[in-house]
Formats: structure tokens, C-alpha cells, sequence
């Protein structure tokens, strides 16, 4: 019984928001008592119990996810996206744009969310279409795909940063972000390929015909001071995860986990960020702030509306009688994965948030990890990897992410569906081929 209540739950989170066109955090919250109800849990109970699934997530995660939207407004308004971008295009040459722009946007994918990079970044297309000859479509497929890659897989993008904290492992970010990075290479690979042999006649508008350009109308900030506000982070956070499995002295290890810790780290960043404004630097930053807070409103309130109607799940009978019902068929951990990358794309697929798939996935899968033996962070790093390879499958009409590709290329809608939505497709296949081959390796 509580396993159909749980499906129609599911089934009027997508409804409410694509049919009923409700507010998703109406949506969730609704389920979640609904849940409640039917489940026979104590009524009196239920309110308290959504309140404190919120919190207790907002506790973990909520000020990380706002410090890591701020460093992606302070890369947007300082020029440094775009010094990033022209630092990696140099070092990869002319001779391969395409795969050089999947790297710059799996680098600035990181910090950025995905759509937000590609209007920061998508005057470049142009720029390196023209400067090496190439079609547009393909070297804007290429950028996307490498944006893509990165938001849904390696923190601090609020997708994989909020499904590690609902799955209780907030605190190995870095772990997180080292899988992250393994698991989104093939995807870059993937997407140079794809773009060279299937974008390469696709029409564009005209007003987006490639034509010299000048120059980046900002004056852009050195390169080493560009590249800090994703690579301090990144490099801290790692360090702190390998500090502890190395077993370092206790003293160090205090100071280095206190710096590595993700708050901490993101601080630095910001403070570090100071640099890139030579002028009016706290005028700027304040408005970097402003920007970035607004740009993660939504994203914190359907994470903890996520946690809530985990923590509402956690208190019904599903664990036991899933857990049963996998220990009587004898289920291996591969079976686990596959059923988060499948829920995570039915999410995804239905609803079109990349975010919003992860998070409820990963509310959902949570209170079954003991039971069915993830207890590792490696086995749970490997479970938020299936997520967001299943949040990747498929960005269509009514994700955001579609519209952005297609307006700011100059491409239509058909042509955004044969090609921007395949190749999204592939790359959640891919990306879990490559989380179940580490699966069998690591775990």
C-alpha cells in the first residue's frame, strides 16, 4: 500500500507543476502531507515533522548553495568567465575549438549554473567560430555539453551539493567532486564528438551568423585571478578529504578540515574575489551578492521542500518493505543505482528541472541506504553520480536549459530537439556506464 501511495505522490509532483501549473514547492508539500495521511502517520505530527525535514537540510547545505550562486555572479561580473574561457582555448590551440569549449565549459560549469555560464559565455561562440573556421552549432553544442557535464555532477552546483546532502554525506564534498570530475570526462569527449558529426549543418538564425567581433568590452582580470574562485575552493575541499584518509596529525588536520570545509572554502573564495574588482570592489561585490542570493532563491526553497518530503518518507513504512522486498530477490547494489538513475530521469524528463529530479530522487532514495548496504561514502558519492546522470536525460521544451541553447545560438526548436536534446540523452548514459564501471572498481 505505502508503495502505491508513494507513486502517486510522485505522479502528482509532476502533475502539479506541468498540468496544474502550481508552484513546485506547493507540489512537494502538498505530497508530503498527503503522504502523511495516508500512511497513517500522526497527524499531529506531520507539521512538525515537514519543519524539521526543511531545516535540517537547510542546516547542511543552505548557506553553501548561496555562497557557491555568489561566486558564480562574481565570475559573470568581474569578466573572469571569459578569462577562463580564453586562458583554456590558448592552451588547447586552434587546432581543436571544439573540445577546447567543452572544457571551458566543464571548468565554469562548476561554480555556474549551467544557463547562467552559457549567456555569460555565449558571445565566445562566436568569437572562436570565427577565429578558427568552424560552425557555430558545433562549437556552441560542444560548450553546452561541457556545462551540462559539470552542473549536474561535481559541487558546488546546487544538483549535486543538495543530492549529497540529502543522502548525509555533505561533509565529503570534496569526494563528491573528485568522482564528479571522473564521471563527467567521457561526457566531454562525448560532446566533441557528437557536435563535430551532427551539428555541423545546422542552420543558424541569421542574425547569429558568425562575423568578426571585438574584442570583450570589459577590461578582464589577470588569469591567476580569474581561475581562484573555482580552483581555491575545489583545491581545498580535496585537500581536506585526503588529509583525512592520509592520516595526518591531528593538529594539521584540525586547521586543514576547518579550511577545507566547504563553507570556509567558499568565504575564501569570496574574499579572495575582492581582487577582481580593481575599482568601487565593494560596491561591485554587493551587488554580486544581490545577484547571486536572488539567482538561488528558488533552488533553496525546492531543496529543503525536498528534505521535507524526505524526512516524511523516512518516518512511513517504504524502507522496510522496499529493503525486504530487494534482500528476498537478492538485489545487488548495481540494481540500486540503476533505480536512482531511472527515477532521477522520469523526473527530469517529466518536469524538466535538472535540480529539482536530483533532489527528489535522492529524498526519496535516502531512507533505504543502511538497509540495503550504502553506508560508504564512496557506495553514496557513487548513488549521487546516478542521480545526476539520470537528471540529465532529457533537456527538452520544458526545461529552461532547452530554451537558453536555442535562443542565445540562433538555432530552432527541431534542431535544438535532434541535437541539444539527443545529446543530453547520451550524456546521462554515458555519465552511468562510467558511475556503474567505478561502482565495480571502488565500492
Amino acid at each position: 500500500m505505502i508503495i502505491l501511495i508513494v507513486f502517486l505522490a510522485i505522479v502528482f509532483i509532476v502533475l502539479s507543476s506541468t498540468v496544474l501549473k502550481m508552484h513546485p514547492l506547493t507540489g512537494l508539500l502538498l505530497a508530503a502531507l498527503g503522504v502523511g495521511i495516508f500512511a497513517g502517520l500522526p497527524i499531529d505530527k506531520l507539521a512538525e515533522t515537514i519543519g524539521k525535514g526543511f531545516g535540517e537540510l537547510m542546516s547542511k547545505i543552505g548557506l553553501m548553495v548561496i555562497l557557491g550562486c555568489v561566486i558564480g555572479a562574481i565570475l559573470d561580473q568581474s569578466g573572469a568567465a571569459i578569462k577562463v574561457a580564453d586562458v583554456i582555448l590558448k592552451l588547447f590551440g586552434e587546432k581543436h575549438p571544439a573540445f577546447a569549449m567543452s572544457v571551458i565549459g566543464a571548468v565554469v560549469g562548476i561554480p555556474v549554473f549551467c544557463d547562467s555560464g552559457y549567456i555569460i559565455l555565449h558571445k565566445l561562440n562566436q568569437i572562436v567560430a570565427a577565429r578558427t573556421n568552424k560552425p557555430l552549432a558545433v562549437i556552441a553544442l560542444s560548450l553546452s555539453g561541457g556545462l551540462f557535464a559539470t552542473h549536474t555532477l561535481v559541487p558546488p552546483t546546487p544538483g549535486p551539493l543538495s543530492a549529497a546532502g540529502n543522502l548525509g554525506i555533505a561533509d565529503s564534498v570534496g569526494l563528491v567532486i573528485l568522482i564528479g570530475l571522473i564521471v563527467s570526462i567521457p561526457s566531454l569527449f562525448l560532446s566533441t564528438w557528437f557536435a563535430g558529426k551532427y551539428a555541423k549543418d545546422v542552420q543558424i538564425n541569421e542574425d547569429f551568423t558568425v562575423k568578426p567581433i571585438s574584442a570583450y568590452d570589459k577590461k578582464l582580470p589577470p588569469a591567476w585571478k580569474a581561475f581562484m574562485p573555482i580552483l581555491l575552493p575545489i583545491l581545498l575541499i580535496t585537500l581536506a578529504s585526503f588529509a583525512k584518509i592520509l592520516h595526518f596529525p591531528e593538529s594539521l588536520l584540525q586547521w586543514i578540515s576547518f579550511l577545507g570545509s566547504p563553507l570556509v572554502s567558499f568565504l575564501l573564495a569570496i574574499f579572495f574575489s575582492y581582487s577582481l574588482f580593481p575599482e568601487k570592489s565593494a560596491e561591485k561585490m554587493m551587488l554580486c551578492f544581490k545577484s547571486g542570493i536572488e539567482h538561488c532563491g528558488t533552488t533553496l526553497v525546492l531543496v529543503g521542500a525536498g528534505g521535507a518530503f524526505g524526512a516524511i518518507l523516512k518516518e512511513t513504512s517504504l524502507k522496510e518493505m522496499v529493503s525486504e522486498w530487494l534482500t528476498r530477490n537478492e538485489m545487488s547494489g548495481i540494481f540500486l543505482l540503476m533505480i536512482t538513475f531511472l527515477i532521477a530521469a522520469f523526473f527530469k524528463t517529466a518536469q524538466g528541472s535538472t535540480t529539482s529530479s536530483m533532489v527528489l530522487t535522492t529524498s526519496i532514495i535516502a531512507p533505504l541506504l543502511a538497509t540495503l548496504g550504502f553506508v560508504t561514502p564512496i557506495q553514496i558519492t557513487l548513488l549521487v553520480m546516478a542521480a545526476g546522470s539520470g537528471a540529465m536525460i532529457v533537456s527538452h521544451t520544458n526545461d529552461a536549459w532547452f530554451w537558453v541553447v536555442s535562443q542565445f545560438t540562433g538555432i530552432s526548436a527541431k534542431d535544438t530537439y535532434r541535437t541539444h536534446t539527443i545529446l543530453t540523452g547520451l550524456q546521462g548514459i554515458v555519465s552511468f556506464l562510467m558511475t556503474v564501471l567505478l561502482y565495480f572498481i571502488l565500492a
